[in-house]
């Protein structure tokens, strides 16, 4: 069985978050520039074994596709031409950037940690990996 990878994708920076490789534990693995994103994803997945990779899926509270959808849509045709072995699914990331936020709260991180950004988006990627295990389990 490989890992299960998953992506927060953002203009300029993407958190990424993987499982091991039984995939019951979802962990923030790093966050990348987004213009180096497809490099970091063709080198990982030629050393590690993954059968899957999970995009977010964003959405505004009437249910429609958010503005950023039209980048991530752009990255998914670059990545299945990249990587076109490994399926990829879209999984609903509404509210994982404030879960982030509150995540990091919880786990008492001061104030000037909580304003990294890229800690946010790799906590985001782990928060969709793990609303995507829950769904498949």
């Amino acid at each position: 069985m490989g890992r299960i990878l998953a992506i927060d994708f953002g203009t300029k920076r993407t958190g990424i978050a993987v499982t091991d490789e039984m995939q019951i534990i979802a962990s923030g693995l790093t966050t990348v520039d987004s213009k180096d994103l497809l490099d970091f994803l063709k080198d990982y997945v030629s050393k590690e074994n993954v059968d899957k990779i999970v995009v977010g899926l964003p959405k505004q509270m009437n249910n429609t596709a958010s503005e950023s959808e039209v980048y991530i849509q752009k990255f998914l045709i670059k990545l299945a031409k990249a990587i076109p072995d490994i399926p990829i699914d879209r999984v609903d990331e509404r509210f994982t950037s404030k879960m982030s936020i509150q995540t990091m709260i919880d786990s008492g991180l001061k104030k000037k940690q909580r304003r990294n950004k890229a800690l946010i988006d790799e906590i985001s990627a782990t928060l969709i990996l793990q609303s995507y295990l829950s769904s498949v389990q």
